[in-house]
């Protein structure tokens, strides 16, 4: 395959991409990125960065940052991932997704430089690393001021760790991807604290007291700050609303009262906390008030706990693990505990079990299927899984994403009709799942 003179369109980009090794297929090094990086000129060091990793909640911390960045004037650019249905939401450049010429024209710069990576290297460029290459080619392209950049797994191994960013984000650290990280959250976060360069300022949400202890230990090794949620900023009020949330907080600068935020649940109040913590440590300043309530007041995060109203309501989340679980069951009870079906598609590797022990205390009916990931469990197997854990008369199983949404829709107006409180629809699983549940519901 050769590179520079491909008369390509973005689909024909997106199949080579595809055609390469999957993310979920990991040769932990960064010689490749690096090698790209340098042929490239090393765009990744034309703008600072904020860095952001943990177990979950970095999507939409790094959205948030974003937001926040734009409403006070920076040009940014934000690389996340997975993405829900179009790949080039992974590379966002002034808070929309890169053009489809500008993805086509980013590939043909990186393309040469991957090559010739791949002709030398016995393992290839991957489709994560090359995605990786055209957002810090993109940014730099597009002159940015700011990039918030999401971490795809752990940290240190990652992709996204060519970047010397001054402020390192860290969100609550729990299991997952086990067998990349480790078997234990010390493990995880030893990966996850290698995002934490020489000199910067590192802000942490809340961890196990092992886990900070581990996080201020590479800190000091490296001279680098660690400002930790509760003790040097904090979320000091909260309540919901219709569209949202109202929150207050005592950041690392300033005090941030009464900002409306369009997200809902706990745990994105406190994922906006980590955002403001980490854009004042970038801007060593206070944010103006004005211009944060404006962000944070029209925020979007699509696929966490995106609530889409009508009859029956429809909430999409993209809980995969079982910490993301347990914080889904805690905002649907905050939301007000209404009766819930449950749709649900895993992937094989995720710990299924976990999961469903975390929403069972919150869900009326869970309707087990599949999305159309070849990773994905069964709806046969992942309905077995859910009748060990909620009982038999509690699941039914179907096959396809499609008609398990209708069947969900049917169950809930059902229940509302037998108990008087409106039912509502939920979508759960995997990135994938609410990816694909989103375009059949014609988002």
């Amino acid at each position: 395959m050769t590179g520079t003179g491909l008369d390509l369109d973005i689909t024909e980009v997106e199949q080579r991409l595809l055609a390469r090794w999957p993310e979920t297929r990991i040769a932990p090094s960064l010689e490749r990125i690096r090698a790209v990086m340098d042929a490239l000129g090393q765009p990744q060091r034309d703008y600072r960065s904020i860095h952001i990793t943990g177990t979950n909640g970095k999507t939409s911390t790094a959205r948030m940052v974003e937001t926040i960045l734009l409403e006070l004037g920076s040009t940014v650019g934000r690389f996340t991932s997975p993405h829900l249905a179009d790949i080039r939401e992974r590379i966002s450049i002034g808070g929309l997704p890169i053009p489809q010429d500008g993805f086509v024209r980013t590939y043909r710069d990186v393309l040469p430089a991957a090559e010739a990576v791949d002709r030398e290297s016995p393992t290839p460029m991957s489709f994560f690393e090359m995605t990786v290459a055209m957002a810090y080619q993109a940014f730099s392209t597009a002159a940015v001021d700011v990039a918030a950049v999401e971490v795809g797994m752990g940290g240190m191994w990652d992709a996204t760790n060519v970047i010397d960013a001054p402020v390192a984000a860290i969100l609550p650290i729990g299991l997952d991807h086990v067998d990349h990280l480790g078997p234990t959250t010390l493990d995880i976060a030893a990966e996850k604290a290698g995002i934490i360069k020489p000199g910067a300022l590192a802000v942490t949400a809340r961890q196990t007291p092992d886990v900070e202890q581990l996080l201020r230990a590479h800190a000091d090794a490296h001279l680098a700050r660690l400002m930790v949620e509760g003790r040097h900023f904090r979320l000091s009020g909260r309540r919901a609303c219709g569209d949202g949330q109202i929150i207050s907080v005592n950041g690392l600068a300033g005090h941030y009262p009464e900002v409306p935020l369009s997200l809902h649940g706990r745990h994105q109040a406190h994922n906006a906390v980590l955002a403001i913590a980490s854009v004042e440590a970038l801007l060593e300043d206070v944010i103006p008030l004005d211009g944060l309530r404006r962000a944070l007041g029209s925020a979007r995060s699509p696929g966490r706990l995106e609530m889409l109203p009508g009859t029956p309501a429809v909430i999409l989340d993209a809980a995969h693990n079982p910490d993301g679980a347990r914080a889904l069951a805690a905002d649907l009870s905050d939301l007000g505990g209404s009766p819930t079906v449950a749709v649900v598609a895993a992937m094989g590797d995720k710990d299924l079990e976990g999961m469903l022990a975390e929403l069972d205390p919150v869900v009326t009916t869970m309707i087990c299927t599949r999305n159309s990931s070849p990773r994905s469990r069964s709806s046969h197997d992942t309905a077995a899984a859910a009748r060990g854990v909620l009982g038999a008369d509690r699941v039914v199983e179907i096959d396809t994403l499609a008609d398990a949404l209708v069947e969900a829709t049917r169950v809930a107006s059902a229940l509302s009709e037998e108990g008087g409180d409106p039912a509502q629809v939920l979508v759960t699983g995997s990135v994938v799942t609410v990816g694909e549940a989103r375009r059949l519901l014609g988002l």
